[in-house]
């Protein structure tokens, strides 16, 4: 059995992510600017108009209108107020009461491209550090050893990047801010657009984007107007992961807002690319983290009662394909006796047969 975080503190960090939420979208949303809805493709989107001075303004994108948390943050914008002390505190109770939080350079890379907009731009937050986010959100205990990471991962959906008519400033300009030794990292198939970034000491900050077509355009960049002149990679599997992210706080200073995968939707897509990661040593470490931190959401899923997201999550990703049934399939021999049992307690019925699976032709 996973412990349990005490009511209390579980509490207290639902009501930080509103507050995060509110202190960004002042800070993003100044009350001398106003709110406008834009029509875009039959639907409804808030922007902000903010004047400049010289009889113009500058529009940014807000959200869809759809967001109820948006909505009502737009609604009652006036009555807004933040406390940077009040959640410096609440923080500070929650880390020591054992919730985890990023090491203090991927809070530094994540605050500043959170306070540049780029959540705002419907940006999402993945890998180790996304994975830090989910105790303090399901309300269970997580090791600490499944978080380490060396880089921080950023994913945008292609269509929103290109439909949301604002953008980023400068990538490049916003790491340098923490860390002047920032380079950009031209990539291998085409040296003109950038997807990663990279420091002196080999920390590395990369952009995804979800496969658009066939398998022709993975590996290969996709230009996103939203990130500040980046590029984003090609991957499969990644449409599924980032799809209806959710909202939570990263616990770091006075806590950050951002957009992380459905907890259920992260442990299915690692189950997946555990099976596809390479043999080499470095792959091998990566697949493992990947199965860990699976089985790890798999039980804390099942423990907290979400059992049904994680079976529809499973569903959704089984019923895509050839390739999502083997990727699936093959994780799962790997994947920690406990992460099977809860899976198995989620699927029931649904739940793949491993011996069935055990041929060798499932096991390249």
């Amino acid at each position: 059995m996973m412990r349990e975080i005490d009511i209390s503190y579980r509490t207290m960090f639902a009501e930080l992510t509103q507050r995060t939420l509110d202190g960004q979208f002042l800070a993003d949303f100044p009350m001398e600017g106003w709110f406008v809805t834009v029509t875009v493709k039959e639907r409804n989107y808030w922007y902000f108009d903010l004047p400049t001075g010289d009889g113009k303004y500058k529009r940014s994108y807000v959200g869809p209108e759809s967001d109820e948390e948006i909505a009502a943050r737009v609604k009652a914008h006036k009555e807004i107020k933040d406390d940077l002390r009040e959640r410096r505190r609440m923080v500070s109770t929650l880390r020591r009461a054992g919730l985890p939080g990023p090491d203090t350079f991927a809070g530094d890379i994540t605050k500043a491209l959170a306070d540049a907009g780029l959540f705002r731009l419907r940006a999402v937050l993945i890998g180790s550090v996304a994975f830090s986010t989910y105790a303090g959100m399901l309300g269970v205990r997580l090791p600490s050893s499944a978080m380490q990471t060396g880089d921080a991962d950023f994913a945008q959906d292609f269509a929103i990047s290109a439909g949301v008519q604002d953008s980023l400033p400068p990538i490049l300009d916003i790491l340098q801010s923490v860390d002047p030794d920032f380079r950009a990292v031209p990539h291998q198939a085409d040296k003109a657009k950038i997807v990663a970034f990279q420091n002196g000491r080999g920390y590395r900050v990369e952009f995804l984007t979800g496969n658009r077509g066939s398998d022709e355009y993975t590996g290969k960049p996709s230009p996103m107007p939203a990130l500040g002149g980046a590029s984003a990679e090609n991957l499969r599997f990644l449409d599924f992961l980032i799809y209806e992210p959710v909202r939570t706080v990263l616990l770091f200073r006075e806590g950050v807002n951002v957009l992380v995968p459905a907890p259920e939707r992260y442990a299915v897509h690692k189950l997946i690319v555990a099976s596809r990661r390479l043999t080499d040593t470095l792959g091998r470490v990566k697949s493992d983290k990947d199965l860990t931190q699976a089985s790890l959401l798999f039980e804390a899923l099942v423990e907290t009662r979400h059992e049904y997201e994680l079976a529809d999550a499973w569903q959704e990703a089984w019923d895509r394909g050839d390739s999502w049934k083997e990727g699936l399939c093959v994780g799962l021999l790997r994947l920690p006796a406990k992460g099977v049992k809860a899976l198995g307690k989620a699927l029931g019925s649904k739940m793949p047969d491993l011996e069935k699976l055990r041929p060798d032709d499932h096991s390249k």
